[in-house]
Formats: C-alpha cells, sequence, structure tokens
C-alpha cells in the first residue's frame, strides 16, 4: 500500500506579512538557490546568509567595515575595514585591509591611513593572490595647481590623487607595492598654459580634465572614486567615479613606469583611459543632458557563462531624478579590449541596452552605496544599500527574494523592530558550488535578527518521492546517512518537519547527521537538475 506522507509543504511564493527584518519574501521556485554575502557598514560583523536569512557562516572583526567584502575560493574572506582618520575624512574612507580564513581567525591585515593618505571604498582579490586597493593621497595647494587646477577650485588648499596599489601580502601585517596607478598622472587641463599638461581636452579623452567638476564640490575629494572592479581575461580594471557621474578602464599589464605614462603595456596607451562611458560633459563631447551616469556604483564586467556574459552591470544611483535603475552597456570593440573611439560623438554607446526601474521611478531609490549582480539562474541581485535593502528579481523582472538587513548602527535588531541605519555597500550571492564551499559544513544556524519567526519555505511535489533507484541508508540513521545513487550527488538537503533546513553539503554522498536531533525528516537529493526526496529517521 502507498503511504502518502503528509509533511508535504506547499508554500512556494511564501510573504513573511509581519517581517520587518531579515526575509521578508520568497519564492523558492524562481529565486536563486545561492548564499549571499553582507558586511553592513556601522557594523563589526559579516555574515552569509541562504535565501531564508539563515547564517551559514559569519566573522568578526574588531572595527566596521571598511564597505567592500569578498569571500575568495578557498574559504577566506578579503574584508575592508575602517580606521580613524581626522585629516582623510570622506564617506567610503577605510584605511585597511584585513584577511580572515573561514574560521574567522585574522590571517594578514594592513593599514594604509595617515594624515596624507587612506584605503577606501574597494579592494578586489587578483588570481595570483595579490591585492588590488584604492586609495587616495593628498595632493599640496601648489601640487594642484602645477596640475593646472584652477586655484579658485581649491576650497580646502589640497587635492586627493586617486590611486590604485597592487599589494603584496608580506606576513601578518605587512605588504609590498607592487605595481600602482595614479590618476594625478592622466590630467589635462585648458586653464593654465604655462603648465605641462596643458591641451585640448576635446582631443584627449584619454585623460581626464582636472577642471572639470559636474557641477558638484570644490572639495579636496573632487572624484570619489567609489569602486574597482578587474576583468583578468583581458587584464583590466574598471573604476567609477561617483562625483563625475563616469566610469574609467584602464590597462592593467603595464609596469607601474608604463603605468604613469602616455604608452605602453597591452593596448599601448600606459595609464591613460582605454575606455570611459556616462558624462561626454567631462571630455567636451557633450552637454549636461546627455549624462547617461549619476552618482553610480558597482560598474563591473558581467562574468563568463552568465546571462549578457561580457557586458558591463551598473548600478545608476540617479540623483538628480530620485529614482535608481540597473543598467547594461556593451561598449563596441574593434578587437579583444581596444574599444571604439568616435571622434565626433566620443564612447558610445548612447543609451544603456537594458534597464531595470521600477514604476512609479522614485520607489527604488538609493542615493549612496548599493550594487547589481547577474546570477546563474539569469536573474538579477539587486542591493538598495541606503535601506539595507537586497531583492532579486526573474527576467521578467518579478521580485522573487527580499531581504532586509537586521544589523544597525544600533545594534542587531529583534524581529519586528523597524530599522534605521542599516545601511550596506554590496550584497553578493555565491553559487552553492562555488569552490569555497566544497567541503564546508554548511549547516544553518538562527537568522541574524533576534526573536526570528521562522521560514516555513520547503516545496515537495509527490513524484519527487518516487524514485526508486536511489537510496539512503541506514534509514533510521544515528550518526552517518550514505547515499547510493546511479548519478552523482551534487547537493544534499535535510529539513525538518516544520521545513527548516537543518543540514546541507555538496558533492558528497553523504552526510553527517550525529549533531541533528531525533525526530523525522525530510532529505533533498540534488542530482543532474533533478531533484528526489526521501523520508528519514532519525535515532
Amino acid at each position: 500500500m502507498k503511504t502518502i506522507i503528509t509533511l508535504i509543504f506547499l508554500f512556494i511564493a511564501y510573504t513573511f506579512n509581519a517581517q520587518t527584518v531579515g526575509t521578508i519574501s520568497l519564492d523558492s521556485n524562481l529565486a536563486y538557490d545561492g548564499l549571499t554575502l553582507l558586511a553592513p557598514i556601522n557594523s563589526k560583523k559579516t555574515y552569509l546568509i541562504n535565501n531564508c536569512g539563515e547564517v551559514i557562516n559569519e566573522w568578526t572583526s574588531t572595527v566596521n567595515a571598511g564597505n567592500s567584502v569578498y569571500l575568495l575560493e578557498n574559504g577566506d574572506l578579503l574584508r575592508a575595514g575602517k580606521v580613524a582618520n581626522t585629516d582623510v575624512n570622506f564617506g567610503g574612507v577605510g584605511g585597511k585591509v584585513e584577511l580572515y580564513n573561514w574560521e574567522g581567525n585574522l590571517l594578514w591585515e594592513y593599514t594604509y591611513s595617515s594624515s596624507t593618505v587612506s584605503q577606501h571604498h574597494d579592494v578586489y582579490p587578483l588570481p595570483n593572490g595579490n591585492v588590488l586597493m584604492l586609495a587616495v593621497d593628498t595632493m599640496s595647494m601648489a601640487e594642484a595647481t602645477e596640475a593646472g587646477r584652477d586655484p579658485s577650485m581649491l576650497s580646502e588648499s589640497k587635492l586627493y590623487n586617486e590611486q590604485i596599489l597592487e599589494l603584496e601580502p608580506v606576513g601578518t601585517n605587512q605588504a609590498n607595492i607592487v605595481w600602482q596607478w595614479n590618476v594625478k598622472d592622466h590630467l589635462i587641463q585648458d586653464f593654465n598654459p604655462t603648465k605641462s599638461n596643458f591641451g585640448v581636452v576635446a582631443d584627449n579623452p584619454q585623460l581626464l580634465d582636472v577642471n572639470f567638476l559636474n557641477q558638484t564640490t570644490t572639495l579636496a575629494n573632487w572624484l570619489h572614486v567609489n569602486s574597482i572592479q578587474y576583468n583578468a581575461t583581458l587584464d583590466q580594471i574598471i573604476l567609477s567615479s561617483r562625483n563625475l557621474s563616469e566610469i574609467y578602464i584602464i590597462d592593467h599589464s603595464t609596469t607601474t613606469a608604463e603605468s604613469s605614462s602616455h604608452s605602453g603595456g597591452t593596448y599601448g596607451k600606459g595609464g591613460d583611459f582605454l575606455y570611459r562611458w556616462g558624462n561626454p560633459e567631462s571630455y567636451d563631447k557633450g552637454t549636461a543632458a546627455d549624462r547617461t551616469l549619476d552618482g553610480q556604483h558597482y560598474p563591473h564586467w558581467i562574468p563568463d557563462g552568465l546571462t549578457d556574459a561580457g557586458k558591463i552591470m551598473i548600478y545608476n544611483n540617479g540623483n538628480m531624478t530620485a529614482a535608481s535603475s540597473v543598467d547594461i552597456i556593451d561598449p563596441a570593440t574593434s578587437a579583444s579590449g581596444v574599444y571604439v573611439y568616435d571622434s565626433t560623438d566620443g564612447y558610445g554607446p548612447t543609451e544603456a541596452e537594458w534597464r531595470y526601474m521600477q514604476t512609479p521611478a522614485t520607489d527604488f531609490f538609493s542615493p549612496i552605496l548599493s550594487s547589481g549582480q547577474r546570477l546563474p539562474n539569469g536573474n538579477t541581485l539587486i542591493c538598495d544599500g541606503d535601506n539595507g535593502y537586497f531583492f532579486e528579481i526573474d527576467p521578467t523582472n518579478t521580485i522573487v527574494w527580499e531581504y532586509i538587513n537586521p544589523d544597525t548602527i544600533s545594534g542587531v535588531l529583534s524581529q519586528g523592530e523597524t530599522p534605521t541605519l542599516n545601511i550596506v555597500f554590496r550584497a553578493f550571492k555565491y553559487s552553492l558550488d562555488y569552490a569555497a564551499f566544497t567541503g564546508r559544513d554548511l549547516t544553518p544556524g538562527l537568522p541574524v535578527e533576534q526573536n526570528p519567526t521562522g521560514c516555513n519555505l520547503l516545496s515537495v511535489t509527490e513524484n519527487e518521492l518516487l524514485d526508486a533507484s536511489t537510496t539512503l541508508y541506514p534509514n533510521p540513521v544515528e550518526n552517518l546517512l550514505t547515499i547510493n545513487s546511479k548519478n552523482a550527488i551534487e547537493k544534499i538537503e535535510v529539513y525538518n518537519i516544520q521545513g527548516q533546513k537543518v543540514k546541507s553539503v555538496i558533492n558528497r554522498n553523504t552526510i553527517d547527521l550525529s549533531t541533528v536531533n531525533s525526530g523525522v525528516y525530510l532529505v533533498r537529493l540534488f542530482s543532474n537538475d533533478n531533484l528526489i526526496t526521501r523520508k528519514i529517521i532519525k535515532q
């Protein structure tokens, strides 16, 4: 006689109406099943969570986040940290870089903070084990005017030079600077003919006009570069200037000497811009009406294997219109990494080829921070940074997952409390087959928030219970459960009768249940795009 298992949950799309923080909605059939990394800016914690908001791992620093964070393929965590600096002090200043292992032990730290310099906003892990670090150093009034800056536009009597340093970690707290790039080496101006970089701005799109301020600020922090990302195939770096509403691509194949010049490297342009986009007025190829970006964050190449791979995704903050968007552009190239430039119109395209906005447009707006990420199933993860709000959309722009960061400037909230200052720089979702998770215990803990209400999101159909070619033993089980299947097991998930995930592993055919309480459980097996479910009894 066939037994119909009554522990079948049909909450395929579930909304947490009472939730104010944590996971507030989830369509478990449409949302990408990955693990999301977040480092709340007003917190010393970094969290790795599942779609239910349950903590898979967490790391604790002695300092608040300096904005960006990355989970490396070996399971280590690369993180920017914030240290006090009264001299170099603007939004996004961090001052140090930290590296932790999966277990939360500090492996390496490097402080780049003084009265004249500071790391800020972003770092990036390179394939060779080195770290790219975004920083500023201070140009004096005399240095700035020698570079052609109009002295009337130096209200702080100094100017910040944006720089990228490549760090080779040494020991536990040192680093060798093995490569660097400085924007001050790539300036042009048409203000002072007595200076060496005097020239025609429109004829030199590869250089930055030191006197173009985009109608913003005469402060030292005139560029406010807020992101650096790297393309290993092209060996190129993309930067984002929030204040000038423009992105730039530079060559990383150069030597340090070549990076300060106008020639050399793979593309023959030294450290000059290979490409720029977002505000053609900045190089006299348009007016303010032609600006397509506005205070943007996180321009990056979409990785290979994903929808729109090789194109550039940008979170366009939209400060002038109080409406944000996530945009994708596809720069024209004449060869790999060689960008097409039109002497009349400048760099294309004239507009984004894909854009996500909401209706009304002002319903989706973050004036600062924020990010977008294309996921392997074609969905897009969006971080609305100033609200600490993440949401995932499917290709029809339907929201299939929503999460609100509970870790705020006043501490971790309880469910039901309203968050304030729970800002997050970026959110990034990793696939469950990401190398960092191989052999790791991915058993979920409690959600980040206090007094959580749970996540009953298991979706099982009767057909999943009927595949006789896969067996589990022993059943009942006391410690180690083994799966016998003709196909490779890609993932094992174990759920209790409340529909809560209590254990999971990837790329293994065994799972240790010795720490799981006695009771009835459902085991979900993922194999070759198939899902099989079995009931077990844990003794």
